[in-house]
């Protein structure tokens, strides 16, 4: 009964890419040229809305440069439940500065434009799967939909974990830090701006290993033992990756880190176990 089903969703299946394959060359380059305007337009619209929106933007942005951020209140917090006072960072006061006629300008506008993919993203992910979904198979649907959510997922808590957690500890070491006291510490706008970006951007895609292990497990190139066998040399390289990510000189920073990568390293290994290879 059960692989009569099976068919006959095989079937209907195949029926709609029939359906589908009717369509001409050009025809499916009109239709995604109409996904191409649509997405565009969207991501106009909401790069005009941040631009226009520049205090409440650039006070997000901003944010994690104050001594008065969410994560240092909530250190203070903890350090007076467990009466630990050295727990609670001291004030600190960083000067920003601009050396460039018109790189305040361009900086907002750069700001802009990548926050308006940001917030589009997830429509321009709905808009190009429905361009592609005519031609899966329901099964291919089902998990090209759970791909992409967890994708997407994956890569906004590496983000939120970048920007609660991991640069404010980075900016506040690196800004503080003094050869001499006779050198102040003044912040260059872009330099502040690069590295915040950089850095999310760098958590995000790292977050992404059990998706990319999904797709090495498909295509055959690794298996479950592979991954149980080199855990030691994975966790030496996520630390050195860690490392690299976080300038400071503190472990706890490095830890922060590298915990989160070395877990989803464990569930890439789960993920694995269970991904059957594409024949």
């Amino acid at each position: 009964m059960s692989t009569q089903l099976h068919n006959n969703h095989l079937k209907t299946d195949k029926m709609a890419n029939n359906n589908e394959e009717k369509m001409t060359f050009w025809e499916h380059v009109e239709v995604f040229r109409k996904v191409l305007f649509r997405c565009l337009a969207v991501w106009l619209v909401c790069a005009l809305a941040a631009f226009c929106f520049k205090d409440a933007l650039f006070s997000v942005l901003f944010a994690p440069s104050q001594s008065d951020f969410v994560l240092y209140r909530g250190m203070c917090w903890l350090a007076e439940l467990v009466n630990l006072p050295s727990l609670c960072p001291a004030d600190f006061s960083i000067e920003f500065i601009n050396i460039e006629l018109a790189s305040q300008f361009t900086t907002h506008l750069q700001v802009a434009v990548i926050m308006g993919v940001l917030v589009a993203f997830p429509y321009l992910i709905i808009q190009l799967y429905g361009f592609v979904a005519p031609a899966l198979y329901t099964q291919e649907k089902k998990y090209s939909i759970l791909l992409i959510f967890f994708g997407v997922l994956l890569f906004a808590l590496g983000v939120l974990l970048n920007y609660f957690v991991i640069f404010p500890f980075a900016f506040r070491f690196l800004s503080t830090y003094q050869v001499q006291e006779m050198v102040v510490n003044q912040i260059a706008l872009k330099s502040y701006i690069s590295t915040l970006l950089v850095l999310s951007l760098l958590l995000g895609i790292l977050f992404e290993i059990p998706i990319i292990a999904y797709f090495l497990a498909k295509l055959g190139l690794i298996d479950k033992p592979l991954l149980v066998q080199y855990r030691k040399h994975a966790i030496v390289v996520l630390a050195i990756l860690a490392a690299f990510i976080t300038p400071t000189a503190d472990i706890f920073t490095l830890l922060l880190v590298t915990v989160p990568l070395y877990l989803l390293y464990e569930l890439s290994v789960h993920i694995v176990a269970r991904t059957k290879v594409k024949a």
